[in-house]
């Protein structure tokens, strides 16, 4: 069965994030647990915890279809020691808004290695981030998003994806989350070769390991290395893609989530991937 939905605002309070996703049919979403661009925010109170648990209850929502995604300012492959430090702390803040709010999965890109030292070295600074984070943590999954493949970002293919896995080392706390537009940004032709693609992901990395994806159309080509994301149908991947996807009983329940550029269409996108999938 197939969890579909988008990454829906927490303006107001987290607690009105399955309430906006209700609304427009989605049987999963995404969102911010915090100000994505702030290192630092309020903690979470306890009255929003409480009625976040108690909204997603009533609107059927279960720990298991939400991927909720960490700032935008994260780097643990920053090369600086107190840059990374300042982002291994935030991330670990997100965690535990993840365990307070009892969801299983928080969502981040890996880092950056802004042209100071090696991929396998910015990949080795990630995982130990990720590793102190998960020590310090209970029961949350690190999910790591493939990339485009822009500037110095790391993850943009399943190899370095495999090795920040292996170099985690504790597999029952990590995961995978493929971003469509990501995907064939960094040259994985979902469009005309979706088998290969998702065969070189089940070889490489393992299924077992995907707990999400983000369903984008992509305005940028194959293999242009740009996160521009479109509308599902609109962009370079087409509308057949997407209902190939839906078809895929390998990607059964999870959080397939929009995050497409025009929100007023969520609510038909979410109908038309419901109809694909049947």
């Amino acid at each position: 069965m197939k969890f579909i939905g988008a990454h829906v605002s927490i303006s107001g309070g987290v607690e009105n994030a399955p309430l906006n996703a209700a609304a427009i049919g989605a049987g999963a979403f995404a969102m911010f647990t915090k100000n994505q661009r702030q290192w630092k925010s309020p903690p979470l109170t306890q009255k929003s915890i409480d009625a976040f648990k108690k909204n997603c209850q009533e609107k059927g929502f279960s720990p298991e279809h939400i991927l909720p995604h960490d700032g935008y300012l994260i780097n643990m492959g920053n090369p600086d020691p107190e840059k990374r430090m300042i982002s291994q702390a935030a991330f670990q803040d997100e965690m535990t808004r993840c365990m307070q709010l009892g969801l299983k999965y928080l969502n981040f890109h890996p880092g950056s290695h802004l042209k100071q030292v090696s991929v396998d070295e910015c990949l080795k600074l990630i995982a130990d981030c990720v590793k102190q984070t998960l020590a310090e943590t209970e029961n949350v999954v690190a999910v790591i998003e493939n990339t485009a493949g822009q500037g110095s970002n790391v993850g943009n293919n399943f190899e370095e994806l495999a090795r920040l896995i292996e170099l985690i080392d504790c597999n029952e706390r990590v995961g995978i989350c493929l971003d469509t537009c990501h995907s064939f940004a960094a040259g994985y032709d979902l469009k005309d070769d979706y088998d290969k693609v998702m065969d070189r992901f089940g070889s490489l990395i393992g299924f077992e390991f995907l707990k999400g994806m983000h369903l984008n159309d992509s305005k940028s080509v194959l293999n242009g290395h740009l996160d521009r994301h479109h509308s599902i149908g609109k962009g370079e991947l087409g509308v057949e893609t997407f209902r190939r996807l839906m078809q895929d009983p390998r990607l059964d329940n999870m959080p397939l989530i929009l995050e497409t550029i025009d929100e007023s269409l969520w609510l038909e996108e979410i109908k038309q991937l419901y109809s694909f999938a049947g």
